[in-house]
């Protein structure tokens, strides 16, 4: 019996409902840039819409993703119930108000300063205690990932916890630690201000403690897409897994890799030594080795998978896979922007190469088709695969999720290309509007307007996702138990990848290294201390 069904439906429906309405506030953005609505040019409302679209896409709907699969993978992998289910409950409705909270000052216009917070702004202070409910709901979950493997290991001496699981505690411990940063930031400096006991605040420092979640967070994002690769793809399209070593590998690189590289975030700010800024970017490409360690592996799976299938030659098998199966769809299409938004980003981490691009629309299209493509489309086969034994229904319409995924996959290409081309032409980001009678900025009209076109199709394939769930006969036929993807080679798996005290260790080291300077010498400097700017009804 599956305990934590209705944890996790709630967890699934409030995400991807938060997600549908961001997705409105995106396209009415692009159309506000665009010269389609040239009467629409009122900027405050715009900045509310980009606060509210950052905050649900950057914090809501990732958080309770992982979260919701993470409870579904602890009751699927470890095949016993979820200890602490009262605690998971009140996580949900910690984050669930936190998120409440939140939008309410973000819908009354005290509060746009983005989902980076952008001190010295300074928002209502409900904004950022939301936001606080929102993290400390998801410390409740990290919490509750580590005691259950800690009594299924007593439970099980001497048995190898299962790759999906390893994958999951891998992102619940790397969430735990990154988000010390923007938590640091709201409670020690923001806060103060936000109640009005300073009106000052050191933005230099704020900057740089946002900058320890800032990139690492994309990895949580990341990590629920990665166990579907490892876990949920190869199965699903009647193949088997590569290799579950490599998974734990890459998960494990995450884990290490994913922290120390912030700090290319803020190559333009003079407070952070060069050195520093280099040192990050070095970690930075070291991110790329797990990335490529998986599509390697995935490929392979899928290769064992039309092989199996009767497709034969060097690359003759490539006609054999799936095309109708949904599920390959999936992976094809999030590979693909994964490496577009990955090429892109060898280019943002390029401390010489990012002055061409830094505070372009290149910025915006290169992280739209990382996480609203590469992972968002991976977020949808989560659902798709879950939704049967969470409602105990029929597996869901295969030819309208293949139009789904067409549709988001289309969409998000004539979206961010764009982006891209007029970010190299100087385009910045974060703009409200432009005057396309300029005839420097005539030019880049029609792009704007493709990318409008592009974002009205990831409406409709958004909307289409949630018609798709809502439509599953709850209780039509009973599901079958839940499989995960087996490895073509079952054998033993090292200790130091069946355990995290090593690779906690390295993640917490190295952050220590790569932030400790530079955050004790802003610390120590009272010249990066600035005004506060209320926004909003505060001014």
């Amino acid at each position: 019996m599956f305990h934590a069904r209705r944890l996790v439906l709630f967890h699934f429906w409030v995400a991807f409902i938060a997600f549908a309405a961001a997705l409105v506030l995106g396209e009415w953005q692009m159309a506000v840039r665009s010269p389609l609505l040239p009467r629409v040019s009122n900027p405050e409302l715009y900045y509310r819409s980009v606060t509210a679209h950052g905050t649900v896409m950057g914090y809501v709907l990732p958080t309770l993703v992982a979260m919701g699969f993470g409870y579904a993978l602890t009751e699927l992998a470890l095949k016993r119930p979820l200890l602490g289910l009262r605690w998971a409950w009140a996580s949900f409705w910690l984050v669930v108000v936190g998120t409440v909270v939140a939008a309410t000052p973000i819908a009354l216009g005290r509060a746009s300063v983005l989902f980076t917070f952008y001190p010295p702004l300074l928002a209502s202070v409900f904004y950022y205690l939301g936001v606080v409910l929102v993290v400390v709901g998801s410390w409740v979950w990290v919490g509750l990932t580590s005691w259950n493997i800690h009594r299924w290991r007593r439970d099980n001496p001497g048995a190898v916890l299962p790759l999906a699981m390893f994958g999951n505690a891998t992102g619940a411990y790397l969430w735990a630690w990154t988000s010390l940063g923007a938590a640091s930031e709201i409670l020690l400096l923001i806060l103060p201000a936000a109640f009005g006991w300073k009106d000052t605040i050191d933005a230099g420092l704020a900057r740089v403690l946002f900058s320890w979640t800032l990139h690492a967070i994309v990895y949580f994002w990341l990590m629920p897409a990665y166990i579907a690769f490892y876990t949920i793809i190869p199965r699903a399209i009647g193949g088997r897994l590569y290799s579950d070593t490599m998974g734990r590998v890459a998960f494990v690189l995450f884990l290490v890799f994913s922290m120390p590289i912030g700090i290319h975030h803020l190559f333009a700010d003079p407070q952070v030594g060069s050195g520093f800024k280099f040192v990050h970017a070095v970690f930075t490409a070291m991110v790329s080795v797990p990335t490529l360690l998986t599509v390697f592996t995935i490929c392979a799976s899928v290769e064992i998978a039309a092989r199996l299938r009767g497709g034969k030659g060097a690359f003759g098998w490539v006609k054999a896979l799936p095309w109708d199966n949904p599920y390959m769809l999936a992976v094809a299409f999030s590979f693909v922007m994964l490496g577009l938004g990955g090429a892109g980003g060898i280019i943002n981490m390029s401390y010489q190469m990012n002055e061409t691009i830094h505070n372009t629309q290149w910025v915006t299209g290169h992280f739209h088709l990382i996480f609203a493509g590469a992972i968002v489309i991976m977020y949808f086969v989560i659902a798709y695969d879950l939704w049967p034994q969470l409602l105990d229904c029929a597996p869901l319409n295969a030819r309208l999720m293949r139009w789904q995924l067409w549709l988001w996959f289309v969409g998000m290409m004539v979206t961010t290309l764009p982006w891209h081309l007029v970010g190299l032409l100087g385009a910045p980001r974060r703009m409200a509007y432009f005057d396309y009678s300029h005839p420097a900025l005539h030019p880049q009209a029609l792009t704007v307007v493709i990318s409008s076109i592009g974002g009205l199709l990831l409406v409709v394939s958004g909307f289409l996702f949630l018609w798709i769930l809502a439509t599953a006969r709850r209780g039509s036929v009973r599901a079958a138990p839940y499989t995960f993807s087996t490895p073509v080679h079952a054998g033993a798996v090292p200790k130091a990848l069946d355990s995290f005290a090593l690779w906690v260790g390295l993640m917490v080291a190295l952050t220590v290294v790569n932030y400790a300077v530079p955050i004790v010498q802003l610390s120590l400097i009272p010249e990066t201390s600035v005004p506060v700017v209320p926004v909003g009804a505060q001014r």
